[in-house]
């Protein structure tokens, strides 16, 4: 097991082993947790966007404060994992983190330092982008909807997108962006999305057309919220074997920074990246026993930015096995 610790430290994940345990999501009352998947993304010129994921605590998350540097900008309600910080300089960067506060007043401890520049002021400007075309969408189960739309010109540059529910942003993206998935929706529920293109100098677009989408009833969290490709094998390593797994992340909005394994149908190991999550293929490799010629059924999950956890990946099943 010392083995396996030191691997992970190494690649800058924390594992915590729990075969036959429940899930761990409850907290057994300490303060919660540093808020992680943090991302800063200039929206114009004098604001950036700030976006993180959702902090499971007991009892649950009721505020997160926004901090610029050492000062605290706002606090949002803890239904909310999103803030635009406005009145900034251009042609600045900054650095911001985010902190949780729980019902009974507990406040965690700070997420590491995200930083965003802002783009230079365009002098003069005041002609909006063009309305984002062919705005398309498909529901991805019953809490998840994947959109995408094609880019606007601009006379300058297109800086962001927002993405609007009804009436209310709810999202946005950087200008090199024309797709995105929105989780945290309602199961059975039907939704109108909307997207607007923002330049440096704050001119929002006209909406491009609307999108109507429905999710799907009951609580599946949708193939589109599912790590793809999964890969699994074994390799022996004095006496021991270990399970040796690959995926790819799912595309959703925010940054998936943990992961549950399922090992035989029962969690086995929970991961969660202490630093930046890998952007492409992610690796991990665990100790399942000694003995040779045992049969492992294995897949994983991802937990969603908005705090719930996605659908499992494909299952595979791997047999440990002496060297040929």
């Amino acid at each position: 097991m010392r083995r396996v610790v030191l691997w992970v430290v190494r690649c800058g994940l924390v594992a915590a082993l729990c075969c036959g345990c429940a899930g761990g999501d409850r907290d057994d009352g300490r303060a919660p947790g540093a808020p992680t998947g943090v991302t800063a993304q200039a929206g114009s010129a004098t604001s950036v966007h700030v976006m993180w994921n959702a902090v499971a605590a007991d009892p649950a998350v009721s505020a997160y404060e926004v901090y610029r540097g050492s000062e605290k900008v706002r606090e949002v309600p803890g239904s909310a994992h999103m803030l635009d910080v406005v009145r900034l300089s251009p042609s600045t960067t900054y650095v911001f983190t985010v902190r949780a506060r729980d019902g009974d007043g507990r406040l965690g401890p700070h997420s590491r330092e995200v930083r965003a520049t802002t783009p230079a002021a365009a002098s003069a400007d005041r002609s909006p982008p063009t309305a984002p075309g062919a705005v398309t969408g498909r529901t991805a189960g019953s809490r998840a909807v994947q959109l995408s739309w094609t880019a606007s010109t601009d006379d300058r540059e297109v800086v962001s997108y927002d993405v609007y529910q009804g009436g209310v942003r709810i999202h946005s993206v950087g200008g090199g962006q024309t797709a995105t998935v929105v989780t945290g929706l309602r199961p059975g529920a039907s939704y109108a999305f909307t997207v607007r293109a923002r330049d440096a100098a704050d001119n929002v677009s006209p909406a491009g057309a609307a999108v109507r989408l429905s999710t799907a009833p009951g609580d599946d969290r949708g193939p589109g919220t599912a790590p793809v490709d999964f890969r699994a094998s074994a390799h022996l390593d004095d006496g021991s074997y270990y399970l040796d797994l690959s995926w790819v992340p799912p595309r959703v909005d925010g940054v998936v920074t943990e992961y549950q394994i399922q090992l035989d149908g029962r969690p086995a190991t929970s991961l969660v990246w202490g630093g930046t999550p890998p952007l492409g293929r992610a690796t991990y490799s665990f100790y399942v026993g000694r003995e040779e010629g045992v049969a492992h059924r294995v897949r994983l999950r991802a937990r969603l930015p908005d705090g719930t956890w996605g659908a499992f990946s494909a299952e595979r099943t791997v047999t440990t096995a002496a060297p040929r």
